[in-house]
């Protein structure tokens, strides 16, 4: 995949009205009120479309009415940015059903995380609109304070991002720079060889998993590799491995995975499953170094709302 620009969303402010999308599984009430209440404590006033608590067996609601409530998300002006309420299964149904053109045309903060990667690279990949890797309103209940102020800087910062992996790991040194993309591996891995398959070139790749034992991250990584997802990708960052295991297990399966490619390969990031879940761009321009264990991205993440970034 060549190299594009990414579009950049107007930067969120104070007040701004976020739109709650149900693309995906259904959800727990209380949690997703405590979420809900997060986010307004951010200074973000809340959209919620009719229903949220609605039930489509595991899916919020059937196929046409998540996506035709997303694509509206996007189209109505009063909102400024689209928060996912859960991942859980079912974004990939959907794809097929967005209005790529319409989000081209109305660009605003997209974000969500774990299955919500579906949309997160089918949107990035479609339209160019960079998007965000972040909590989901029901994972926010329980939230990091880190989590939460890093969430809020990400969409209304006018500074660019530069993020430290605390407990960084360098499992292959060097320095990389393209645009940042991926998500939840199990998740993306699913997208091989359909129309939104993913296609890593010159991107720095970032990747998260939760719940899944080793030798099926080694399968959906050998997967991918077999299809050419990963050709040319020029660096890669690894989130939390939740509940996958011990972690030496998987930085050596991503050693073997991606030693080949020659590129740097920073494990340990605070982004995905784990306490701390940290706010990601995907589309926009970074720098990784794996030696000093850091991310920095050129730019802000949003544009003002003249559409011009800083």
């Amino acid at each position: 995949m060549l190299k594009k620009a990414a579009i950049l969303p107007p930067r969120l402010a104070r007040g701004d009205t976020l739109g709650v999308a149900s693309p995906a599984a259904s959800f727990d009430k209380e949690a997703f009120e405590k979420g809900a209440r997060a986010l307004e404590s951010m200074g973000f006033s809340l959209m919620i479309p009719g229903g949220p608590y609605e039930k489509n067996g595991y899916l919020a609601a059937d196929d046409a009415h998540r996506a035709q409530e997303l694509n509206r998300l996007f189209a109505d002006p009063d909102v400024k940015g689209i928060v996912c309420a859960r991942g859980g299964y079912g974004s990939i149904r959907i794809l097929s059903r967005l209005d790529y053109g319409l989000i081209r045309e109305n660009p605003k903060v997209f974000a969500g995380f774990s299955d919500i990667s579906a949309l997160l690279w089918a949107i990035w990949m479609k339209t160019g609109l960079a998007v965000f890797h972040s909590p989901n309103v029901t994972t926010l209940k329980d939230a990091s304070r880190k989590t939460a102020d890093a969430m809020r800087s990400a969409f209304s910062s006018g500074s660019p991002l530069d993020i430290v992996a605390q407990n960084g790991v360098e499992l292959r040194p060097g320095s990389a720079s393209g645009p940042l993309a991926g998500g939840n591996l199990t998740t993306l891995c699913h997208l091989t060889g359909t129309p939104f398959a993913p296609d890593f070139g010159g991107h720095i790749l970032f990747l998260e998993d939760v719940g899944e034992p080793a030798y099926k991250i080694d399968r959906a990584l050998s997967h991918m590799k077999l299809a050419g997802c990963f050709d040319h990708v020029a660096g890669v960052v690894l989130g939390s491995f939740h509940d996958c295991g011990p972690a030496g297990d998987i930085y050596s399966i991503c050693k073997d995975i991606f030693g080949e490619y020659g590129v740097p390969v920073l494990a340990g990031f605070e982004s995905g499953h784990g306490r701390d879940n940290l706010a990601l761009p995907m589309g926009v321009e970074a720098v990784l170094d794996a030696r000093d264990k850091r991310l920095f991205f050129h730019g802000p993440a949003t544009a003002t709302p003249g559409g011009a970034p800083g």
